[in-house]
């Protein structure tokens, strides 16, 4: 019955912080097109994006918290490619703990999302499934270029069991063609919190452990499908080392 309350108090709050944010974020990014070019606008919007996320992570406060840890640099003048495991729906909010700018490479549910969807592609979140490679490539090479981060969960999809899935190649391969660093990042939590096939949310606590960025000297020489599996190694252990201590 508790939980039931949890989740309604929740959703309610959460319909009427679309209701209310939503469109005054839409006059915001508005106005300030206006007296800017398109790349400020741009990153103005992904900004208010991120406090959308922080917004929708603050309503279930204090029953559901986030502990954020920073192992290594956090170069906001950098782009980086975060690599990140995917136990939940919510992994995509949590992204509001990153200081950069960035998009994220998603399947194409968020865009089928009413509102929401709008935003996400406006911001330049890329549909991996409705691109082909080259575009893929082309497009996340030129974000990258202009200093955006971008966050992939190469499973690809939700794991069942909280066991990390294989990685797809995408975000490896684009690592190395273009140099850049590869920063890992590992969250548990999340499935205790909205576990897969379900909209009920628990109380719990949610870590997000950001580990050091592996520069392009790192894996230079290395093809994506090995780096992939070194990646794939390091947060696999350091997930098993969090877990230990929850």
């Amino acid at each position: 019955m508790l939980n039931f309350f949890f989740n309604f108090y929740f959703y309610l709050l959460f319909i009427l912080a679309v209701l209310v944010l939503i469109p005054l974020f839409t006059l915001y990014v508005a106005l300030t097109r206006t007296f800017s070019n398109h790349r400020s606008t741009m990153r103005r919007f992904r900004r208010a994006m991120v406090w959308w996320g922080k917004t929708v992570a603050f309503i279930p406060y204090p029953f559901i918290r986030f502990r954020y840890e920073l192992n290594g640099e956090n170069d906001t003048k950098k782009s980086y490619i975060f690599i990140c495991n995917h136990r939940s729906a919510v992994d995509a909010f949590l992204m509001k703990v990153l200081p950069h700018e960035f998009v994220e490479i998603v399947n194409d549910w968020p865009f089928k999302i009413p509102v929401l969807g709008i935003f996400a592609r406006f911001a330049a979140f890329l549909d991996i499934r409705s691109m082909s490679h080259e575009a893929f490539m082309a497009k996340a090479t030129e974000l990258l270029g202009q200093g955006v981060s971008i966050v992939f969960f190469p499973e690809g999809t939700r794991s069942v069991d909280g066991r990390m899935g294989s990685f797809h190649s995408a975000a490896f391969r684009l690592a190395v063609e273009t140099g850049t660093p590869l920063v890992p990042l590992c969250i548990t939590g999340n499935e205790i919190v909205m576990p897969k096939g379900s909209l009920f949310i628990k109380p719990g606590i949610i870590k997000i452990r950001q580990l050091p960025p592996l520069a392009a000297d790192d894996f230079t020489g290395l093809t994506p499908f090995t780096l992939k599996s070194r990646v794939w190694k390091i947060m696999e252990q350091e997930l098993s080392a969090m877990e230990s201590t929850l």
